[in-house]
């Protein structure tokens, strides 16, 4: 009995695809499409061609800036640490001054002696003056009341420079953030000694997360296509598919080579939303725009064929087949602009090509 259950359920199978073959043919033979066929309509939509790089993201000049000091001292007090947010002219750190502070009041009475010395010698001159009018003096003493006059005169100023010059000194005892940003590094403690000789030291490095800029590593069969002003986009690993957008600021003219491959850096700026932060050495994935066309006819690619230099696509009319000639223009990678030979919402089927 279960033998001939078994029987009955392969033959039944055996008739079902029978059948599911004999209507294919059927309707073939008789000019309808192919059971199941996928049908798209021909839809208006935005294609371009683009071309594609991929890039790191690198501050813009002037968005990372290495803060140091132009004396030497030891580090008193340090206000931030890394990853702190701090406004420009915020203080970050003290120099221990005491010394800075000796020499600045060193100059400043070196000012007070040379102003009382010139004020002397002022005096001295007017009677000098007074006295040769009426030939009590020899003309040479007056001579020498001048010159001590002229002399005193730049020593006041020698003086004053000085007290300017250890003024200032002492300003650099305290170090300000030239401006706003995120503190990136922390180049030193409380209690190490910088010496400030042919470079001044790095104290931190300040980084405006806000001022940052795409590199496109663009292949050199590519680079003629690209120029400046072109709208470009891009994604990052952290944020999956979102899309950056921005648009091609500058073209290096050097070229970079990197295992034999020759690149043209391509920067892009951009303008990135506050709730997402990017930072720099990113990997990117980039698209430059290159030719663009808006509201136009499109059919995906794998719906179009080709005979010799002709293209065709096999339209439903009348839930029949007929290749129908078309003429092409722009493609991107998933999409064929129709310039010639269909209409909006025509419907195209796909894998149908073999019926005239």
């Amino acid at each position: 009995m279960k033998k001939f259950i078994l029987a009955a359920a392969v033959l039944l199978v055996a008739v079902a695809v029978v059948f599911m073959v004999i209507s294919r043919v059927s309707a073939k033979q008789a000019g309808g499409p192919s059971p199941g066929a996928e049908v798209v309509r021909v839809m208006r939509r935005d294609i371009g061609l683009a071309v594609k790089a991929t890039g790191v993201i690198k501050p813009m000049v002037g968005a990372e800036v290495r803060v140091g000091s132009s004396v030497s001292g030891v580090v008193s007090r340090l206000f931030v640490r890394i990853g702190d947010q701090v406004e420009k002219g915020k203080l970050l750190a003290e120099l221990d001054t005491r010394e800075l502070l000796a020499r600045r009041d060193a100059a400043a009475a070196a000012v007070r002696l040379a102003s009382a010395n010139l004020s002397y010698t002022r005096a001295d001159l007017r009677r000098k003056q007074e006295l040769n009018k009426v030939q009590v003096i020899a003309a040479s003493e007056l001579e020498l009341a001048l010159q001590a006059d002229a002399v005193a005169e730049q020593q006041y100023k020698q003086a004053q420079a000085n007290l300017a010059d250890a003024v200032t000194q002492l300003s650099y005892g305290k170090i300000f953030a030239p401006i706003a940003g995120t503190v990136e590094s922390v180049s030193t403690q409380e209690g190490e000694t910088v010496a400030a000789s042919f470079a001044a030291p790095t104290f931190v490095t300040l980084l405006d997360l806000s001022r940052l800029e795409v590199w496109a590593y663009v292949d050199e069969t590519d680079i003629g296509k690209i120029h400046v002003g072109q709208k470009a986009s891009f994604t990052v690993d952290t944020y999956g598919d979102y899309e950056f957008v921005g648009k091609v600021t500058a073209i290096y003219p050097q070229a970079q080579i990197r295992d034999n491959v020759v690149d043209y850096v391509t920067v892009v700026r951009f303008q990135a939303p506050r709730d997402r932060v990017l930072r720099p050495e990113m990997t990117t994935t980039v698209k430059i725009a290159c030719q663009q066309r808006q509201n136009v006819l499109a059919l995906p690619m794998r719906a179009i064929h080709r005979e010799g230099k002709r293209q065709f696509v096999t339209l439903r009319v009348a839930n029949h087949p007929e290749r129908h000639w078309i003429a092409t223009g722009l493609r991107d990678d998933s999409y064929w602009e129709i310039t010639d030979g269909l209409h909006e919402n025509d419907e195209v089927l796909l894998g149908e090509t073999d019926k005239h």
